[in-house]
């Protein structure tokens, strides 16, 4: 990985946006793609020798005010401009840990416990799979392992068959782990999943080198389960206040509909699996390694 971090973003960002994007006018033969640096400077109201120095690594320590004029002159959305921040060393959210602890709380598994109609699992930052309900285990039991949201897209078999819109799943992933790399870009989990991608799956080369940023917020999944079938589902994730880094995500169906039925034969087809004794103790929920 580079260490000019900033840089590498601002002028990914910037290939990305056209002179009609931002009402500017176009004039002569454009050599490079995207706006130029002295368009981007224009826009945000700052020196184009300082903005080319930010973008060279020459300066890497930009205040707030020209962090927020370049956002606004780059059109980046809120995920966007938290993590430009946090890639020059200031922290939107005053959380600046990439990675909490892989061990997920009793009390948390065991509210996961509480929702048996409904997949519910714990990742970190970096996606990895750190604990799951019965219902999750089920819902995953195509990939082996199920242990990294963004390797079970790009590097399991299964990935393609199983994510009915594999773009738009094979996108976000990328797109999480972006925002995940504005909290520590050298950690050492995030550059052993980032390089392993990188040598396996030209498919993430190419999301990865468009720097697009997403938080993991809601969102709708159409997934095909080769035990029920078709599934559309809609999650929802939250962050676990007491291990800044991880995230609880609750999937649902809509009730009554065909996702839902699928759903509970799928609990029942996995229940004489999980009668077996559970991997993570008293609790039903998995705690997951890798």
């Amino acid at each position: 990985m580079d260490d000019n971090h900033l840089g590498e973003f601002l002028r990914a960002r910037r290939a990305g946006l056209r002179p009609q994007d931002v009402d500017m006018p176009s004039h002569g033969v454009r050599r490079v793609a995207g706006l130029r640096r002295e368009e981007v400077a224009v826009l945000a109201g700052v020196n184009a020798d300082y903005y080319t120095r930010l973008e060279q690594g020459r300066e890497r320590r930009p205040s707030p005010q020209v962090l927020g004029a370049l956002s606004r002159a780059l059109r980046l959305d809120r995920d966007a401009r938290d993590h430009v921040h946090r890639l020059a060393g200031v922290s939107p959210d005053g959380q600046d840990c990439l990675h909490a602890g892989e061990h997920v709380s009793p009390a948390l598994r065991q509210l996961m416990d509480g929702y048996p109609h409904t997949p519910a699992f714990v990742m970190s930052r970096t996606l990895d799979l750190l604990a799951a309900n019965a219902l999750a285990d089920a819902l995953y039991a195509p990939f082996t392992p199920a242990d990294n949201l963004a390797r079970m897209t790009f590097l399991d078999p299964a990935g393609r068959q199983f994510y009915r819109d594999w773009d738009r799943a094979a996108e976000a992933a990328v797109a999480n782990l972006r925002q995940a790399s504005g909290f520590d870009p050298e950690h050492p989990r995030l550059r052993h999943l980032v390089d392993t991608l990188t040598e396996h799956s030209a498919a993430f080369r190419r999301l990865w080198a468009r720097h697009t940023v997403r938080g993991k917020t809601r969102d709708a999944k159409q997934l095909l389960h080769p035990d029920v079938g078709p599934l559309s589902l809609t999650y929802q994730s939250f962050d676990v206040r007491d291990a800044p880094g991880q995230q609880l995500v609750i999937y649902h169906a809509e009730p009554t509909g065909p996702s839902a039925q699928a759903l509970t034969l799928l609990g029942s087809l996995h229940a004489v699996g999980r009668a077996e004794p559970s991997r993570s103790g008293s609790s039903g929920a998995t705690e997951l390694s890798f």
